[in-house]
């Protein structure tokens, strides 16, 4: 993988480690932090893209329209199920099952982009599920709650695979700023009536909570999402996914840096096989992407 490649993408896991932090320490109900997080983030980029891309924005067919917001739709799915999950199960138990979304990236990439997964990625990504799963400690609860929790997991496992796929297909086509203007920003506006059936307060939260949404929308959004939406114009879906395996690493060294929570050992020995399937499974879907005949992509500008 080129070196600047690389460093994006470990740019981009660092950014969206933050997220498990940010939540914690945001104080406020799941729906209400996925909401904010999502609208301050398109309350920069819409205007942006309004004033710098209007041109483009009008020239957007019905299909690219329908692509940039069902990929918003299913970000908003992702949000509003995993980070509701962590009020029903264990974090650990959440993480494990988030985890799984390469496996569905793979299959998704097999089938619209016919980009085969390698076995090297195929091995890397069931080595570093057992890691997260030594992480976890083997705390999958049975309670009915619990389990209502794991589904929720499970479904913004899914659905991350589909809003990576859905970038996958459109950022060959328009740019970057293009592309999360619109995905941003109707992730947000479908997060608005969920927020509302959940119960979830628009207002009158304590100012903590309004710094924390604004710090999710800086870091792990911005930052971190909109680095992965960058990649995608050049790398598959799988590829992302994977790397994005490694943000619970980043998330418990920051909680034992930041929140003093020092972790298990459990944790430290299967973040080490987590991250050893991480690089197996990176190596092998780059190898497998650099051997397959395609033509040089004109790069995009990051803006």
């Amino acid at each position: 993988m080129p070196l600047r490649r690389a460093l994006l993408l470990a740019v981009g896991v660092a950014a969206v480690g933050f997220a498990a932090i940010f939540v914690k320490l945001a104080r406020a109900p799941s729906l209400s932090i996925a909401l904010y997080r999502n609208a301050f983030a398109a309350a920069v980029l819409l205007p942006l893209a309004l004033a710098r891309r209007p041109g483009e924005l009008r020239r957007l067919t019905a299909r690219q329209w329908a692509a940039a917001i069902g990929a918003g739709a299913l970000l908003a799915v992702h949000f509003a199920t995993w980070i509701s999950s962590l009020a029903l199960t264990t974090v650990a138990s959440s993480v494990v099952l988030v985890s799984a979304s390469p496996v569905f990236s793979a299959a998704g990439s097999r089938l619209l982009f016919r980009e085969r997964t390698s076995r090297a990625a195929l091995l890397g990504i069931a080595v570093a599920l057992a890691g997260a799963g030594v992480v976890s400690g083997g705390d999958i609860a049975l309670s009915g709650r619990a389990l209502a929790g794991d589904l929720l997991a499970l479904a913004g496992a899914v659905t991350a695979s589909g809003y990576f796929l859905a970038g996958r297909g459109l950022r060959q086509e328009i740019s970057l700023l293009t592309y999360v203007a619109v995905a941003y920003t109707a992730c947000a506006v479908v997060l608005v009536p969920i927020a509302i059936v959940g119960g979830a307060p628009l207002g009158g939260l304590p100012a903590r909570s309004w710094i924390m949404f604004a710090l999710l929308a800086l870091v792990p959004q911005l930052v971190g999402h909109t680095t992965f939406n960058y990649l995608l114009r050049d790398m598959d879906a799988t590829l992302v996914g994977i790397a994005v395996m490694g943000e619970p690493i980043v998330s418990t060294a920051l909680a034992a840096l930041l929140l003093r929570q020092v972790p298990p050992w459990t944790a430290l020995a299967g973040g080490a096989v987590l991250l050893a399937g991480v690089y197996v499974a990176l190596v092998g879907q780059s190898r497998a992407a650099a051997g397959r005949a395609r033509a040089a992509p004109v790069e995009l500008p990051l803006e």
